[in-house]
């Protein structure tokens, strides 16, 4: 592995305003004052615009950040970023999300997640990086039924589009690794929540409905298991894989041997929804967000399992403890605590 130094070095964001893009940007502006970000996002609307604003508001705070709107499918827009700023270290987050949206909007998942990701990786191939770190998702392991899961799995059955795109990234990044000796490593991020995360998400969700005492829907009759990791965990492990590259070195061939990796980012600790629900509940009354009285199980309903998703996920994070030594810890009580606490402070 190729270490590499932060400082003085100048990164690209992707997917800067979105929920893992704005807190990492303000990991890196506060931890390293003398780097340069540079945060790429098309503010689109695929959830309240307002959290989007409300994470960049945070960051324009910060004068070595510079932000680009505009969109990753603009070919010409990606390749003039990088030819102006030459970025180190690119970090790429933008992509369109959420396992059910892709099944009546599939447009922007080729959009974003392939035609995008390929202007990324043919801009490294004109201006070369150090390294390019990207998003994969837990999703990729589809329905396997072997848990925990881990990297060296067999992921050729994605059960939805969303899952099939990000399959796509990693073998994408594996053909311009060998073909161009660009350092990629793929991050596989397990069910991500915390404050100002991203509202389609079940913790975020469910809370906007029960405040409106509407009834939640609990899939699967709550044998769903989740690897709920904490976003302060998914930056940290971001920001420790950003600074080891995958080595670039030649087999016996004289051609590169790929510097080609690809990490599992989960709590390793799946959760029950059931008692996911149950913490998210007490946390919300602690918080003051519901009353003390909140007649819960009025307002819950056990439903089948939906389309596209999958009965649980379990993250195999030994690899990246190995290589970087870390692994997210953060309890799930803890991480709904602090995001209960700012649901209260912006939106009542």
């Amino acid at each position: 592995m190729k270490k590499i130094n932060l400082k003085n070095k100048t990164i690209l964001v992707t997917g800067a305003a979105g929920f893992i893009g704005a807190n990492l940007c303000e990991r890196i502006l506060k931890d390293y004052p003398d780097t340069k970000v540079i945060g790429l996002d098309n503010m689109n609307e695929y959830y309240d615009i307002r959290l989007k604003e409300y994470r960049l508001e945070r960051l324009k705070n910060f004068s070595n950040f510079k932000f680009i709107q505009g969109n990753l499918a603009d070919k010409k827009l990606i390749l003039s970023i990088f030819k102006e700023y030459s970025p180190n270290i690119v970090v790429n987050l933008a992509a369109q999300a959420g396992v059910r949206y892709s099944i009546v909007n599939p447009d922007a998942y080729i959009e974003s997640n392939i035609i995008g990701f390929y202007n990324i990786l043919e801009a490294c191939r004109n201006y070369p990086v150090e390294h390019l770190v990207y998003a994969s998702s837990s999703s990729v392991y589809g329905a396997n039924k072997k848990v925990p899961y881990s990297t060296e799995d067999k992921v050729d059955n994605p059960v939805s589009l969303y899952a099939a795109t990000k399959k796509s990234n990693e073998l994408l990044a594996h053909s311009y690794s060998k073909l161009y000796n660009i350092p990629s490593t793929g991050l596989r991020f397990f069910t991500v929540y915390g404050p100002a995360g991203r509202p389609d998400m079940a913790y975020f969700g469910f809370t906007n409905k029960l405040l409106k005492g509407e009834t939640i829907q609990i899939f699967n009759y709550g044998n769903c298991k989740r690897d709920f990791t904490y976003i302060d965990d998914i930056v940290e492990g971001v920001l420790r894989v950003m600074q080891g590259a995958p080595e670039q070195k030649n087999g016996e061939d004289g051609l590169p041997i790929p510097p080609y990796a690809v990490y599992n980012i989960g709590n390793s600790n799946p959760e029950n929804l059931l008692d996911f629900v149950t913490i998210l509940q007490e946390e919300l009354i602690r918080a003051k967000v519901l009353p003390a009285d909140y007649d819960f199980e009025a307002h819950k309903e056990l439903v089948a399992m939906q389309p596209g998703d999958v009965p649980i996920t379990y993250a195999d994070t030994t690899p990246l403890e190995k290589d970087y030594g870390f692994k997210p810890n953060t309890p799930l009580r803890e991480g709904l605590r602090k995001f209960a606490e700012w649901y209260k402070d912006f939106y009542m």
